[in-house]
């Protein structure tokens, strides 16, 4: 899936996990179209120098998967998704 937006932030890359050894750096942006969204997507491992080359303001298009995962929480479940990036260029 491939959307096309204008960057609001980039924020630092940060780790998480046991051992801190997964990076996640997240992309917030505004989409360009008739009802515009503000979105957070994430990049992860070696993606996240991608955003290097990027600055507020700009217009991008990103090629985005979707993401789920189902987990319990106090005993139920419970549903979170994601929207992770892995490609990423100047529109």
């Amino acid at each position: 899936m491939e959307i096309t937006a204008v960057i609001k932030r980039i924020e630092a890359t940060r780790t998480v996990g046991t051992n801190q050894d997964f990076k996640i750096r997240e992309l917030i942006v505004t989409t360009d179209e008739q009802y515009p969204q503000t979105l957070n997507i994430q990049f992860i491992q070696a993606k996240c120098e991608e955003l290097d080359k990027f600055k507020p303001e700009q217009k991008v298009k990103i090629d985005i998967n979707l993401r789920g995962k189902e987990t319990l929480k106090d005993g139920k479940p419970s549903v979170f998704n994601t929207i992770q990036g892995w490609r990423i260029q100047g529109v």
